[in-house]
């Protein structure tokens, strides 16, 4: 697989940054009552995560309703274009990583993979949504023939939002695809997790390759954990380096601030973790089960994120795409309850701000 000749590239200040680690929030779909795209609070949501310093933005993702793509809604290229236009008119003086969605069979993956490198996106986040009975070699060649056309970001999507169960195996081959950059481990679960940190670093390529968490039910954890593993090369130690979340998406200049701290609190020699950050940990986790519906089986988990947003005054409301997928009953309460619980980890006094001064 390691055929080195036309390998897609990163502009090296955005690879750097990737290797670093960065908060990449999963962008949301801003719709009105009637279900049509609300235009001017899409594009304040991506000036939201701009102003809040996340590094990154992924776009037509999970979070964004898969069923963009559908003919009679067709809002891909749309809402691809106009993140891209939103940044671009930000101007910003630092490195973003710019991850677009691609999903489907290998024909519609390849599509959407040309226009978001037409559009400017660094990063093809690559999804096995609805494609539960591909085989892994099938998933593989699909891999191949985009890494083609971008540098990649892999993604284990749990099965309860769409993905599919995969092999150790199948990750072992898909790290060694030259234009994988990263991969975002989403199967919230330990030992899937396992699993991809195992095989990127048995890789020959795990020093190209960052680790992001998509654990939105272990965020702190993964991004305090530094793992060893036993390899032919001797002990290889990794990190899940930043996040690509839909949690994130919410409340994200705390995020921003999380992460800075995680990182510098690494970065000092012999660094032990305060007990505090580990309760925080927790705090994290409660705050996600109650957007993303844990109880239901994550039924209600994108309405659950923009009812934060509408509660921060960011969106409307939480119509999403298909009519069926709302508020769990009881979910309403369950984010009133982390909000009296947690107060410091929201960041309404920066949006505030924030609507203020746009």
């Amino acid at each position: 697989m390691n055929n080195t000749k036309n390998i897609p590239s990163l502009a090296p200040a955005v690879r750097q940054l990737l290797a670093k680690g960065t908060v990449i929030p999963a962008h949301p779909l801003a719709l009105c009552a009637d279900r049509s795209l609300d235009e001017d609070r899409q594009r304040q949501l991506t000036r939201y995560y701009l102003a809040a310093g996340a590094g990154g933005l992924a776009v037509g993702v999970h979070t964004t309703q898969f069923a963009i793509r559908n003919p009679e809604i067709n809002l891909f290229e749309k809402v691809l274009a106009m993140a891209m236009e939103e940044v671009n008119r930000a101007e910003l003086d630092r490195p973003l990583v710019k991850v677009a969605g691609v999903s489907g069979p290998t024909s519609q993956a390849v599509r959407e993979a040309e226009l978001a490198k037409d559009l400017g996106y660094d990063l093809a986040l690559v999804s096995s949504n609805g494609l539960g009975l591909w085989r892994e070699e099938e998933l593989l060649e699909r891999a191949q023939e985009l890494g083609a056309i971008m540098p990649l970001f892999g993604f284990y999507l749990q099965p309860a939002v769409g993905g599919k169960l995969l092999s150790r195996d199948f990750w072992e081959k898909f790290a060694e695809i030259p234009s994988v950059l990263a991969i975002k481990i989403a199967p919230f679960n330990r030992y899937q997790t396992l699993d991809v940190v195992q095989a990127v670093c048995q890789s020959s390529r795990r020093d190209e390759i960052s680790l992001y968490t998509g654990n939105d039910d272990n965020i702190v954890a993964d991004l305090l954990s530094t793992y060893e593993v036993a390899t032919a090369d001797g002990t290889v130690r990794k990190d899940i380096v930043g996040g690509l979340l839909g949690h994130w998406a919410v409340w994200t200049r705390r995020a921003v601030q999380l992460l800075e701290r995680i990182h510098e609190l690494k970065a000092t020699a012999g660094y032990g973790i305060p007990a505090g950050l580990l309760t925080e940990a927790l705090q994290v986790t409660d705050t996600n089960a109650a957007f993303f519906d844990a109880q239901n089986n994550f039924a209600g988990c994108i309405a659950g994120i923009h009812e934060v947003l509408r509660r921060q005054g960011l969106l409307a409301g939480t119509w999403c795409l298909d009519p069926e997928e709302t508020l769990s009953p009881g979910q309403a309460e369950e984010i009133d309850r982390v909000y009296r619980a947690y107060p410091e980890l929201n960041d309404d006094d920066f949006v505030r701000q924030f609507l203020r001064e746009k």
